[in-house]
């Protein structure tokens, strides 16, 4: 396994910068954001194609710095009702594929996004309930006549790129939400789709992570280390679906933690642990968005967490057996 970063979190260095910084912290490979929601303070698409020097020296401060990259990050929404939106975030993903296919690069990052419920919508509508009735046709028409199409000729289009991964984050809000929806778009797209798989955004759901892994054996093609903290009296009051703002800590359900804040390391133990029984053995990547703690205090407490966490060596012959 490797210990990565995505870069957001250090929006505020220059790449070179932030580079140098995570080298010094013994970091191993680093997640590129590339537009969407992530941004593109450190790799702007264009500007890099426009000419193969740029790409060099892109790759030359990588190695310059000992690192390499675990994936293209590019979360938004193509499947936005709003035209204009979803062509915006359409193009940028379409972008990062060609930035990572000129990078070396075989793993793209994102949200599968989510539709209105119907051709005169203005904001998307993201299902979570059978009854009453309306909601069930609302998502038929979702997956049969967005969902499902567009990211069929997106794969086509990654795959025609050297892109072998589409990994999708499960976010609430979105129509991937857990490893149901991950299995049903990879089963209709096919095996270039898998998992982002983030905990975080599975904790507040009442997932088991280590459950979750094992349901997604050989769907896995990348994991963000980042925590849940459930506050049990407000989630007893109120339920886990809450709408308050991030920064209202006090009275939320729940809030995002750096790894290690929400849940011990027994738990953070059991979850790599599976990781590495089902077979996989690559980045693991910090994303901190803790609304209690500093960007560099944050980032450098999941680092020094996550180093006593991870399995970096194969276990070798069982000589003991």
């Amino acid at each position: 396994m490797k210990l990565s970063v995505m870069n957001p979190v250090l929006n505020s260095m220059g790449f070179e910068e932030a580079l140098a910084y995570l080298e010094s912290l013994g970091v191993d490979t680093i997640e590129i954001g590339a537009g969407g929601f992530p941004g593109d303070n450190h790799l702007k698409p264009e500007e890099l194609l426009k000419d193969a020097k740029n790409v060099e020296a892109y790759k030359a401060l990588l190695a310059k710095h000992h690192l390499e990259i675990s994936a293209i990050s590019c979360h938004g929404n193509p499947l936005h009702p709003q035209k204009e939106i979803a062509e915006k975030f359409d193009q940028e993903f379409k972008n990062a594929i060609l930035a990572a296919e000129a990078l070396g690069v075989d793993t793209v990052i994102g949200f599968a996004g989510c539709p209105g419920d119907c051709e005169n919508s203005l904001y998307p509508n993201w299902v979570t309930c059978p009854w009453p009735d309306d909601f069930g046709k609302i998502l038929d028409w979702q997956w049969n006549e967005k969902v499902i199409p567009y990211w069929k000729n997106m794969a086509e289009f990654a795959k025609a790129h050297s892109i072998s991964k589409i990994a999708f984050e499960m976010h609430p809000g979105f129509v991937v939400y857990n490893p149901e929806t991950l299995l049903r778009l990879r089963a209709a797209v096919g095996d270039i789709i898998g998992a982002n798989f983030d905990p975080s955004h599975l904790f507040w759901q009442g997932i088991d992570p280590v459950a979750a892994i094992k349901a997604l054996e050989g769907a896995i093609y990348h994991f963000h280390a980042k925590d849940t903290r459930i506050d049990e009296r407000n989630c007893a009051v109120n339920g886990v679906l809450d709408n308050k703002g991030y920064g209202d800590i006090m009275n939320r359900s729940w809030v995002f933690r750096t790894v290690g804040y929400g849940h011990d390391a027994k738990v953070w133990n059991d979850i790599i642990s599976t990781l590495k029984t089902i077979g996989y053995d690559g980045a693991i990547s910090i994303e901190h968005e803790d609304g209690l703690m500093s960007p560099k205090e944050g980032l450098e407490k999941a680092i020094s967490f996550l180093k006593n966490v991870l399995i970096y060596e194969n276990a070798g012959e069982m000589w003991w057996a």
